[in-house]
């Protein structure tokens, strides 16, 4: 990219008059820098070191000092906006079709196998940048607006939600599911009924745009997680215990996934741990909490067969919940 470009989509200010006039890639690790790329400074102990790797060109948001007269020294108010602007000239010119949806569609999009012109967009801005900046022509991007600021993009749609092949159930437990799409039969897969609504609203976006794709094995997306447990909190196999802890991080979807719970399993003794700042539109089995210490205590003082976890994922599981009595070799 030429230095005249650069500041002219970044609306950056050049400090010095260098010797350079473009350069080869831009790079955010001055560890990776190499002769004639253009460094984006935000850690700045290591401006030095990217200097020493051969960067053309420096980028930076504060004042520095210029230790190499020779290359760039350019001046942003922030770097993220200067990373932004450049994504944004890139998809135009890469004339790419972006889509939003919510974090759950996404997540489920990156557990499909599809065609090289289809790309999920996760990650901080940095990774987005890497994914982003050599993406071939008219490629087909599905992202997030609360994962990935939608502004990168010249224009975007919004992936239907009203399908027009739907999901056939055949069985279903409540994390397991065997259903038919598109008179394909897909046998006891590892995601929860109350995915499937989305998993439709994913494949139908594949079908419209005539996207290929297949499915791949489950694997947990972070919401709606189970982990079975023991009376000590141990965790145990997938099916193996009566007592299941269930992780949902995002507090929107709580009231959608109580009334799941109680329709589909209301033989069973159920619990909702919420955080205090959280009112569901229910007052029965309610639980709040204010730190990970009242989670602990909630669990530990109630009995059940399913806890829905709210605010929180499954890391508190990490150190174990009750403490173990030492074991001995008197009988």
């Amino acid at each position: 990219m030429r230095l005249e470009n650069f500041l002219a989509l970044t609306q950056a200010t050049l400090v010095n008059e260098p010797c350079i006039h473009g350069f080869e890639n831009i790079v955010f690790e001055a560890s990776k820098v190499k002769r004639g790329d253009l460094f984006f400074a935000y850690d700045y102990e290591n401006i030095s070191l990217a200097v020493t790797n051969g960067a053309y060109g420096i980028v930076f948001e504060e004042k520095v000092d210029i230790i190499d007269s020779e290359i760039a020294w350019i001046e942003v108010e922030s770097l993220d906006t200067a990373v932004k602007k450049l994504l944004r000239f890139k998809m135009i010119e890469k004339e790419v079709m972006a889509y939003e949806c919510n974090e759950i569609v996404l997540k489920l999009s990156l557990q499909v196998i599809t065609q090289t012109n289809f790309l999920s967009l996760v990650g901080d801005l940095k990774s987005v940048f890497k994914t982003l900046w050599d993406i071939q022509n008219r490629t087909i991007v599905l992202f997030c607006p609360a994962l990935t600021d939608s502004s990168i993009f010249a224009s975007v749609k919004t992936v239907p939600k009203r399908p027009f092949a739907p999901i056939e159930i055949m069985e279903q437990t409540l994390f397991e599911t065997s259903f038919i799409y598109d008179d394909i039969f897909y046998e006891r897969q590892l995601i929860s009924p109350f995915f499937i609504s989305y998993l439709e609203e994913l494949l139908n976006f594949f079908k419209m745009l005539k996207i290929s794709y297949k499915l791949k094995k489950f694997t947990p997306i972070d919401h709606f997680e189970a982990v079975f447990v023991n009376k000590k909190f141990e965790i145990k196999n997938f099916g193996t215990s009566e007592k299941v802890l269930i992780f949902e991080p995002n507090s929107d979807l709580i009231d959608s996934q109580i009334l799941f719970l109680e329709r589909h399993a209301s033989w069973a003794r159920i619990i909702f741990i919420t955080p205090s700042y959280i009112k569901p539109n229910r007052s029965e089995n309610i639980f709040s909490y204010k730190n990970e210490k009242d989670i602990v205590d909630i669990l530990k003082n109630n009995s059940f067969h399913f806890a829905l976890i709210v605010g929180v994922d499954k890391s508190i599981l990490s150190k174990p919940l009750v403490k173990q009595t030492q074991l001995t070799m008197d009988f």
